[in-house]
């Protein structure tokens, strides 16, 4: 009867899966099937004998598979249940299964391999070795039965150790149990997997030429490959001993192998991972048996063999893989030779020529992968003096400045490297990200390696081509290439010679043939005046040849590829220009002393360029400005410095405090006309009648930044006093110092707030209105920002031919958000640099909230975030404010602000909440639309974090956390973190937090901020949250009164955290402290704190009154932090989030089954095989 049932059923599942399997099955028939097989599986009583009989290798394989499945099912969530015959019979039926219920080894397909090697392995995992005793000696009679089984059980053995030690998938108990008696059958495992090795090699060596045996030889080939990939999963955790057992042996079959052409890879694969075991230095040293002769021919041979036959993806994919073997090697030598006694192998000079012919090889994958190995041996205290590898530095460096030139993008066809990119990336910018990670890794190495007698090898290179170069260009990339050697290697000679060993005469020799070459290709001169800056320091050594230098630098601040062009400029030409500025910048800032004597001959130059208004962009102008106010720092006298920068900005002065510029600055209508912003009748690819306005405006916008950014008074107290900068004390006895930039910038000061108010105000719906077209768009964001908050890749192809802005409203939007942001970075930069006479200006709360913070409704995120930047980048405004100012000055406008802004983040997520639950309804959204909605959130998230910043930057002490380290960059969502992440117990709130806390209005505001930012689908910005902020504030008011209402909504907070976030391990290990912190500080006090506990799901009651017991009776004594948090956090776990691909699957429950190892000496497996008395019950007897 039972036999007719499984017919039946088996009939109906066969049905069932071709239906579900079939293309042309509609969706309706082949959900019913698939409820069908589910239901099957978990509900019938029958279902071993239906999938052994499903199993069978009558069926077809896609049948086949189906009823393994069922096995494998039963085996993970019905073993439990199962009577001791029941699982007898089903081990032995599947090892039935397995000898003689497959097809030939080239026949079976792989899945059906797979699920039988997954069936058996989880029988593993329940059973052995207590109660399956016997499970290798099986494993070993199984695969003498012929290769199919062979190739079976190397991949039950390799599931085995990637379960137990790789992936850990089991618990802990019965992981150990396993592991534990695998590493005591080692010996015998290792036994048995090098003799299947070598005697499948055998075979398949004697008969591979033989074409009538080609069956065979490719079976003994599959089992070779399949215990290598074997060996591969246990080299990696097994005893060192086992590697270099009998003389290292398996390092040498390994080596022979990587002769043979289908099991090189795998050979190569298993000697990576021997190569580059870490561990005690004494169990390594074998390693260095791959330094001798024989070893080091085979490696090196098969590296020709590969690399010979041309490109061939699996030929590539193996030298890949030798590289890195190669480079293994070169770590193993490092650490085994620290001490200098110890002898470099016979052969590190020919170990060298190889990993050298990889460094020269056309793949730029190739060529980087040996960098970091180049690095250590040229860097390590012995090698670096050892002879061999001084010898081959010349061919390192020559090698090092062909690998800097930038070719081999896949799209092109103009170097070997070409063909081996279009393997390894996908488009150009892939490769152009990659060859500039590598660039700058090789910055330090070749600067380490290089000596000063190089340096004039670096003086050649092209001199430009027909027309102008383009970034491809064979000329342009090799004097990009030859540029940043030199750099490297002149930064590097700097920081180690001494100065007597500096060359310098042939440095100036250099320098003297980089300033008189003259060429008018921008890409190229804009390398040129890279090589003047890396090769400037050797100016201080002769001061004379410095106005040569700023000859060359100014004549390039003026460049114009052709004379008195009325054209607008291209990239390419501004590139220059900007270079040009920079560098002088850069000599004025880090040598001012020597720039110093040439100061009065540099202001009459500059103040040539600046008497013609069209010569320079504003920029440029401003730039130029900055190089003066630098050098007038070395004046050291206020007086003097006071008068210069009156007459510097006296031109800036004149504009902004003009009549027409004030009426302009303070209404709204009279800017956006000056501004050209409701211009008609104009063609807006080519006419810009308002330019020149928008030009002086900013102007004076860039130079009040740039002079007061640059301004400063002398870092010596001494020389501060003698020059009148220190015009008090504090109480503390810190100088009081004052800037000679401080009284032109105030008088600037009202201008630039009216400014700020009336930018604000052009958010408004009606002022928006009165913007024509083009404009209505002008204060959009512009499409690079937009990439850039999206992190879509920038197109690699920079149009340096084209003019910089294609049309008047690409100018129009870049000049609104330059001068919005600019004038933010001024208010930022004023306390600072201005200190106590910006902060006691009159009414400055009031003049800041009536126009930085004025019609905050309207602006958009992308704007808002400038606002934040004053406050909290560095240096914020609110940070340098005295105490003494914090009541007048900044609660005025933090207490209103924290609050705008909690309303404002609190609204846009809930936007995004709604809109992520309504996402599946409508399926035709448009491209653009979602775009924008991506664009939207990225920004949400970026100004919540900020905001977050903000709060930390003003209420947090530096000492707490790692809050003193640079924050990762935006967008960085998928940053590791660590799971034992836990608030700094010193983290504590500044003079200025507990002033803010002590307003009712603005303490609520943080609270509320900070604890409902825990909700906010953003990882990040929960996890700087809990670590920094959410403790320490609540610890602030602790010990007030604080409502019963406010406990429960604070707690509950962390708890919904942890339900949103609970999937990420960073940040449930920082909210499930929080939640124990708080739950531990109120519990006592507030009992409305039970019932919140009492609410989250599955909650233990039992478990719970045992903790509150613990915790509200103060006799008992306390159990170790670590134990009560652990307690608490298995309280809480029901309301711990988990990641999708685990909130439906089925949980799988394996038994540990009696300790093997409580004994002090544990028990061989062939004495708990002998031992009759253990009380073992062995189900599995042979």
């Amino acid at each position: 009867m039972e036999m007719d049932q499984v017919t039946a059923l088996c009939e109906e599942l066969v049905k069932a899966v071709t239906v579900m399997m079939d293309p042309s099955s509609t969706q309706r028939y082949r959900l019913e099937a698939l409820k069908f097989c589910e239901e099957f599986k978990e509900k019938c009583p029958i279902c071993v004998p239906c999938g052994l009989r499903l199993a069978e290798k009558t069926q077809i394989a896609i049948i086949r598979h189906f009823g393994l499945q069922i096995l494998e099912h039963v085996v993970k969530f019905r073993w439990n249940t199962m009577s001791r015959l029941e699982k007898v019979y089903l081990k032995n039926s599947v090892m039935e299964l397995m000898a003689d219920g497959t097809l030939n080894i080239l026949e079976e397909e792989n899945h059906i391999k797979d699920v039988m090697s997954r069936i058996v392995v989880e029988m593993i995992k329940r059973e052995w070795p207590q109660h399956w005793p016997d499970m290798l000696m099986e494993l070993d009679t199984l695969s003498r039965q012929g290769e199919t089984q062979t190739e079976l059980v190397m991949f039950i053995l390799l599931r085995l150790a990637e379960d137990v030690v790789t992936f850990q998938t089991l618990p802990p108990q019965r992981r150990r149990d396993i592991q534990q008696t695998l590493t005591q059958n080692m010996e015998r495992i290792f036994s048995f997997l090098l003799t299947t090795l070598q005697e499948n090699v055998n075979k398949y060596q004697q008969v591979k030429a033989d074409a009538s045996q080609e069956s065979k030889a490719q079976a003994y080939c599959r089992v070779s490959i399949a215990a290598l990939n074997t060996l591969a999963g246990y080299i990696d955790w097994v005893s060192m001993t086992h590697i270099t057992a009998e003389n290292c042996k398996l390092l040498e079959m390994l080596c022979l192998l990587l002769s043979e052409q289908e099991l090189q890879l795998g050979a190569a694969e298993c000697l990576l991972i021997a190569v580059s075991r870490k561990g005690k230095l004494e169990d390594r040293k074998p390693l260095m048996v791959l330094f001798e002769d024989v070893a080091m021919h085979y490696i090196l041979s098969a590296a020709q063999t590969a690399d010979g036959g041309g490109l061939v993806e699996k030929h590539y994919v193996f030298l890949k893989r030798l590289c890195q073997v190669l480079c293994a090697l070169g770590s193993q030598l490092c650490a085994l030779l620290g001490d200098a006694n110890a002898q470099t192998p016979v052969n590190f000079g020919k170990y060298l020529e190889s990993f050298l012919a990889f460094t020269t090889h056309p793949s730029q994958f190739l060529r980087s992968s040996t960098q970091m190995t180049w690095g250590a041996l040229f860097r390590h205290e012995v090698l670096s003096r050892d002879p061999v590898l001084l010898g081959i530095i010349p061919k390192y460096l020559r090698a090092s400045m062909t690998n800097l030139v930038k070719m081999g993008f896949p799209s092109k066809t103009d170097s070997p490297s070409c063909e081996y990119s279009r393997f390894d990336f996908d488009s150009d910018e892939d490769f152009n990200a990659f060859f500039n990670s590598s660039h700058f890794s090789q910055h330090k190495d070749t600067g380490t390696t290089c000596q000063g007698e190089h340096i004039l090898s670096c003086s050649t290179a092209g001199t430009g081509e027909g027309g102008f170069c383009s970034i491809f260009s064979s000329s342009f990339v090799q004097w990009e290439a030859m540029t940043f050697f030199l750099e490297s290697v002149i930064n590097q000679m700097f920081r180690t010679l001494d100065k007597e060993q500096v060359p310098v005469n042939d440095g100036m020799e250099l320098l003297q043939m980089v300033v008189n070459f003259e060429i008018k290709d921008p890409l190229i001169l804009s390398c040129v005046l890279t090589n003047v800056s890396a090769l400037f320091p050797f100016v201080t050594y002769k001061p004379e040849f410095l106005p040569q230098v700023f000859a060359k630098l100014f004549s390039s601040v003026t460049f114009e590829t052709v004379e008195e062009s009325k054209a607008p400029r291209t990239r390419a030409v501004r590139n220059v220009r900007r270079h040009a500025c920079s560098s002088i910048i850069k000599m004025c800032r880090d040598y001012p002393e020597l720039v110093m004597p040439s100061f009065d001959t540099l202001y009459n130059h500059v103040k040539q360029l600046l008497s013609n208004e069209l010569l320079l962009t504003q920029m440029e102008k401003c730039a130029l400005m900055e190089a003066l106010v630098l050098i007038s720092n070395q004046f050291k006298n206020y007086e003097r410095q006071k008068l210069f920068l009156e007459e510097l900005m006296a031109p800036v002065v004149s504009i902004w405090l003009s009549e027409e510029m004030c009426r302009v600055l303070s209404d709204v209508d009279a800017f956006i006309a000056y501004v050209g912003a409701d211009l008609k009748g104009c063609d807006p690819a080519v006419e810009d009648p308002c330019g020149l306005n928008r030009a002086r405006m900013s102007f004076c916008v860039y130079s009040i930044l740039g002079v007061m950014k640059r301004t400063s008074w002398p870092s010596d107290i001494e020389e501060a006093k003698a020059g009148g900068f220190v015009v008090g004390y504090t109480p503390s006895g810190n100088p009081i110092f004052r800037n000679p930039c401080t009284e032109q910038i105030l008088k600037l000061l009202d201008n630039l707030l009216a400014l700020v108010r009336t930018h604000n105000s052009l958010y408004t719906p009606e002022m928006l209105t009165k913007m024509t077209e083009p404009f209505t768009k002008a204060l959009d964001m512009l499409e690079a920002e937009k990439s850039a908050i999206l992190g879509l890749p920038q197109p690699l192809l920079e149009l340096n031919d084209h003019p910089v802005y294609k049309t008047i409203l690409e100018r129009m939007q870049r000049f609104f958000s330059t001068l919005y942001e600019n004038c933010f970075h001024i208010l930022g930069k004023a306390g600072p640099s201005m200190q106590q006479d910006f902060y006691t200006v009159e009414d400055l709360a009031t003049q800041l909230l009536g126009s930085a913070f004025v019609n905050l409704n309207n602006i958009p995120d992308y704007r808002l975030r400038s606002l934040l930047h004053i406050l909290s980048d560095f240096p914020p405004l609110v940070l340098f404010c005295p105490p003494e100012h914090y009541e007048a000055l900044v609660s005025p406008i933090l207490g209103p602000l924290f609050t705008y802004l909690h309303m404002r983040l609190s609204q846009k997520w809930q936007v995004i909440n709604q809109r992520s639950l309504l996402c599946g309804e409508d399926e035709a959204t448009e491209e653009n639309q979602e775009s924008q909605e991506m664009l939207e959130e990225q920004l949400v998230r970026m100004l919540t974090r900020e905001v977050m910043d903000l709060i930390t930057a003003c209420c947090i002490s530096k000492k707490s956390g790692d809050h003193s380290a640079a924050p990762p960059a935006d967008g960085d969502d998928d940053e590791m973190m660590a799971t034992e992440v836990t608030p700094s117990p010193v983290a504590e709130l500044t003079d200025l937090g507990k002033c803010l806390m002590n307003h009712e209005d603005v303490c609520t505001a943080l609270l509320i901020t900070a604890f409902n930012s825990l909700t906010w689908k953003d990882t990040l910005s929960c996890q700087r949250t809990t670590t920094q902020l959410c403790w320490p504030l609540l610890k602030q008011v602790m010990s007030g009164t604080l409502l019963a209402d406010a406990v429960t909504w604070l707690f509950t907070s962390v708890l919904k955290g942890l339900q949103m976030h609970g999937q990420h391990d960073g940040c449930m290990a920082s909210l499930v402290h929080l939640a124990f912190q708080i739950y531990e500080a109120l519990r006592p006090k507030y009992m409305e704190m039970r019932a919140v506990m009492e609410q989250i799901p599955e909650i233990q009651k039992d478990s719970l009154d045992q903790f509150d017991c613990k915790l509200l009776n103060p006799t008992l004594q306390k159990a170790a932090d670590k134990r009560r948090k652990d307690h608490f956090k298995r309280l809480i776990a029901g309301c711990i989030g988990k990641p999708l691909g685990e909130q439906f699957r089925k949980e799988v429950h394996i038994k540990n089954l009696p300790s093997l190892f409580k004994k002090p000496k544990p028990m061989l497996e062939t004495e708990v095989l002998d031992s009759e008395g253990g009380g073992l019950a062995t189900i599995f007897e042979p």
